[in-house]
């Protein structure tokens, strides 16, 4: 009879204690492939995702890891608002100008030219010579280009000699519980064309990129990652409000058009919903607040020379005008400077400043990793292994305890013709059965679980685990290190080493129930 079919029958005699045995390997090997799966797929996908297609992010004074974790996995919470006027110094003077002429400060000015166009009309008009009508006119010439100077339009940004694109972000409003980012259409039209070929870029599953604003469309469009439409249900031209604040604030009356729908690609943008940010600013709660010295309807009033009357609540086609600058503040800024070797300078120089600060992502993540995840996920994984060789230990107890009662089967099995060594590797076998055995569905029920607790770990992280996700091979020697060990070999473990580490601990746990079946006396065991 062969002796992979006696192990099998020997345990099999023995359901009940090598069932138990088991069952504790198979717990054992559940909380190493789980400290496997979560911590690698996480590590893994927040390092793919490493890969920006910028390489700076501007945003409000305070901790530069929360900006990364806010503006790069839509996670944390924002720190505070940084004033529009500062990203206008990230454009050239074109963009400057156009925006700052959408301002306050400037129907101010035009209001005042009127005023003293209508004075010099009246002054001509009642007799004053034509030298002095001049001389007038070059006075109100000077104070409007003193003006210009002071509101800054005539000029370029003093760092757009350093920029390639700065692309905004508003962030604080959620739609469920999926974060909403209010942004332009540089996101999805312009970032992808910096992303690496073999990064994840976004594309469209359906739909199309939502514009700055047409006839058709206004302000208020809306691009929704793979996982919200799935989990809400969402498709083209559906209709959503985003909430105020967190998940269950008040919900904002204006509604965004779901224009577009981004495939599934593992970033955070499968789990975010991106909005215009004209129509962002435009929600109640959002515009900044100004002064009294700053409302709007004067100046409006002393424009058109009537009173305006405000639009309907949700006619959104009707919004037709940009919010002025002063009422405008954002969140974040994805920038990417136009050579690689100014990201350093520019981060010095915006830093000495009071404004703002600006982080280089790339750097604060794999910081995250190394000084957080890579120590704890290392602890994990010890703790897992050492639960695995205590089970292995039991192993090797149940089946000692059970030469007692075993050395008559032995002793017969010797007599029938069996030698020392088939006794040798019939428990060998046993053990391995059982460590085997328990190692696969242990191997199941940590995938299970990984899969069980995906939304958990989904909501603090971002990443979505599934129930065949592979954990990806990672450096056990430098999580060592950076927990104050000092191995002397360089070790890579993968999720797929369980096998072998199984046999080997196996064969080592089996080896002295083994040894003393192997030296089991034939005479004194027959005669018992």
């Amino acid at each position: 009879m062969n002796v992979f079919v006696i192990a099998w029958r020997s345990v099999r005699q023995r359901s009940l204690a090598s069932g138990l045995t088991a069952f504790s390997m198979a717990l054992g090997v559940m909380l190493v492939v789980a400290v496997l799966v979560i911590m690698g797929v996480v590590s893994e996908q927040i390092r793919s995702n490493a890969s920006l297609g910028y390489n700076l992010l501007v945003g409000a004074k305070g901790g530069k890891l929360q900006l990364t974790l806010n503006s790069v996995y839509y996670l944390s919470q924002p720190i505070e608002n940084v004033n529009y006027r500062f990203y206008l110094e990230f454009a050239d003077e074109d963009e400057r100008e156009a925006q700052l002429r959408n301002s306050y400060a400037y129907r101010e000015r035009v209001a005042r030219q009127n005023v003293a166009s209508l004075d010099l009309v009246g002054l001509t008009g009642a007799g004053m010579p034509g030298f002095g009508a001049l001389a007038t006119a070059a006075a109100w010439q000077a104070m409007d280009d003193l003006e210009e100077d002071e509101l800054g339009a005539n000029r370029d940004g003093k760092y757009s000699q350093f920029t390639e694109f700065l692309i905004p972000l508003c962030l604080g409003d959620y739609l469920d519980e999926f974060r909403v980012v209010g942004t332009s259409a540089d996101m999805f039209g312009l970032l992808p064309e910096y992303l690496e070929e073999d990064n994840r870029a976004a594309k469209f599953a359906a739909g199309r990129n939502f514009r700055d604003w047409d006839e058709e469309h206004g302000f208020f469009e809306s691009v929704v990652g793979a996982n919200v439409a799935e989990k809400l249900g969402l498709k083209i031209g559906d209709m959503i409000s985003p909430a105020h604040g967190n998940p269950d604030g008040h919900t904002h009356e204006r509604g965004f058009i779901v224009v577009g729908i981004l495939e599934r690609n593992g970033s955070p943008n499968d789990r975010a919903v991106f909005i215009n940010i004209e129509g962002f600013f435009r929600m109640d709660g959002h515009s900044k607040p100004l002064e009294e010295s700053e409302e709007e309807e004067p100046f409006d009033e002393a424009l058109s020379g009537e009173e305006t009357e405000p639009d309907p609540p949700l006619d959104h086609f009707a919004i037709r005008d940009r919010l002025p600058i002063e009422n405008r503040e954002f969140t974040a800024g994805l920038l990417r400077t136009s050579v690689p070797m100014f990201a350093i300078r520019l981060a010095n120089r915006i830093n000495e400043g009071p404004d703002a600060q600006v982080v280089q992502p790339v750097g604060e993540i794999y910081t995250l990793l190394d000084l957080f995840v890579r120590p704890i996920q290392g602890i994990l994984f010890v703790l897992a292994v050492m639960i695995v060789f205590v089970s292995g230990v039991s192993i090797m107890v149940s089946i000692y305890n059970s030469m007692a009662d075993r050395r008559h089967e032995i002793a017969v099995m010797r007599a029938l013709g069996a030698g020392r060594s088939t006794i040798l590797w019939i428990i060998l076998l046993e053990s391995m059965i059982i460590a085997l055995g328990g190692g696969f569905i242990g191997w199941g029920m940590g995938h299970v679980a990984s899969w069980v607790i995906s939304p958990w770990v989904e909501a603090r992280t971002g990443v979505e685990l599934g129930l065949f996700d592979i954990a990806p091979a990672f450096n056990l020697t430098s999580i060592l290190e950076s927990v104050g060990m000092e191995p002397t070999i360089n070790m890579w473990v993968s999720e797929l080493m369980l096998v072998p580490v199984l046999l080997v601990l196996a064969m080592l746990v089996g080896l002295l129930p083994a040894i003393s079946a192997y030296r089991t006396e034939v005479a004194e065991s027959l005669g018992k």
